[in-house]
């Protein structure tokens, strides 16, 4: 894999996170709610098709236990609780008219996401487990996910009489965490390659309970259009496409 597919891969994640923040500038502080369900919705579908084809299903196929199912249902999980707990504790003290712990809210969230790049790119590498299209596909829905987080994350902090260039760049700071959890899981696979049926389930875990969680919820408020629904399924329907025709 050339290496400036690989940091591309790497590093979408964080520029759909600053390319919220610039939309929102750049509409003088209006983002369009349907629109954003609708992100939101093929987002989900897209991350929720590559968790299982180019996550779950390959840490099975990975997995050399005699269970080999075992990592799997573990490292699954293990991923969703622990995001699960983290977003408990951070309940106590985050608000949404809070950008500070908006922020962090959103950037602990954002590491597991950079962790399934990682591991997605460390398959890809180091096994055939992965394929090159699932891997880009996987980078690209997070990175579509991340465009109205951007902008929820600028929103407040400008509302707070925040200079434009320092909202700008909180919003960024949020979503760096992405490419270093990416590069962080991507080295260590490569090191604990044993690991690696466990870590990508893991990443599947926290994956899907995000979009459980956040995503899905939030391109469901407007029950009488059923776009946001149609959405996830077409999101969906072209992930597991390009994977079964490509991978």
């Amino acid at each position: 894999m050339p290496v400036e597919m690989l940091l591309a891969a790497i590093f979408l994640p964080f520029f759909g996170t600053v390319l919220g923040g610039i939309l929102f500038l750049w509409n003088n502080g209006v983002f369009n709610k349907r629109k954003q369900r609708y992100l939101n919705a093929a987002a989900g579908g897209i991350m929720f098709a590559a968790a299982i084809w180019s996550l779950l299903i390959p840490s099975v196929e990975l997995s050399s236990f005699s269970v080999k199912w075992l990592p799997t249902v573990l490292g699954f999980l293990f991923g969703g609780i622990l995001i699960a707990l983290l977003e408990k504790m951070l309940q106590k003290t985050y608000t949404k008219n809070d950008g500070s712990m908006l922020m962090l809210a959103v950037t602990i969230h954002n590491f597991p996401e950079g962790m399934a790049v990682g591991v997605a790119l460390s398959g890809l590498v180091h096994s055939d487990a992965i394929s090159l299209t699932a891997a880009c596909m996987l980078s690209f829905g997070i990175a579509v996910q991340n465009i109205p987080e951007g902008a929820i994350i600028y929103a407040p902090i400008r509302s707070r009489g925040k200079s434009k260039l320092t909202a700008m760049m909180y919003t960024a700071l949020s979503g760096i965490v992405e490419p270093l959890g990416a590069l962080l899981t991507f080295l260590l696979t490569a090191v604990f390659e044993p690991l690696l049926p466990f870590i990508l389930a893991f990443a599947a875990g926290a994956m899907i309970y995000v979009v459980a969680d956040e995503m899905l919820p939030a391109a469901a408020e407007e029950k009488e259009n059923a776009w946001p629904s149609l959405s996830f399924m077409l999101a969906f329907s072209l992930m597991m496409l390009l994977d079964i025709a490509l991978g």
